[in-house]
């Protein structure tokens, strides 16, 4: 089933921290990660991050999951992210969502997309979100 529309929105900055696990090749690397996010969002998170260089200048992708605890506009609990992103010669497309079904006490049913902004050099998110409602 399709979950409604997004009915809420959050915005806010984060930090990260990013240590590097393994590295396959000088192509494929593994990383870990923690944030610590500040906004509508409150909370941090840790996860872990597969990513993939190439012989071209600003060409790369990434696929990474993530577990944030916190508090989202005055409701506690945990939620999961996927992230799946490409760098094409620079340009940065990604896709960040809410892992179905992943959400934990008073973000039970959440669902949602975020996007990341990094464009000064500085970390921003902004997330649209919304409820599935319990009887689904």
């Amino acid at each position: 089933m399709t979950p409604p529309n997004m009915t809420a929105h959050a915005v806010g900055t984060f930090t990260v921290d990013l240590r590097p696990e393994a590295e396959f090749d000088r192509l494929f690397s593994r990383l870990s990660f923690t944030k610590r996010f500040q906004g509508d969002l409150e909370g941090a998170s840790s996860g872990g991050m597969f990513g993939a260089r190439t012989d071209t200048p600003g060409s790369a992708g990434y696929v990474a999951m993530e577990r944030i605890s916190g508090r989202l506009n005055g409701r506690d609990g945990t939620f999961a992210l996927q992230h799946s992103g490409t760098l094409t010669r620079g340009r940065a497309e990604s896709s960040v969502t809410v892992v179905p079904d992943s959400g934990t006490g008073d973000l039970t049913g959440l669902y949602g997309s975020m996007t990341i902004d990094q464009s000064d050099g500085s970390h921003r998110y902004s997330f649209d979100y919304g409820f599935k409602p319990e009887t689904e």
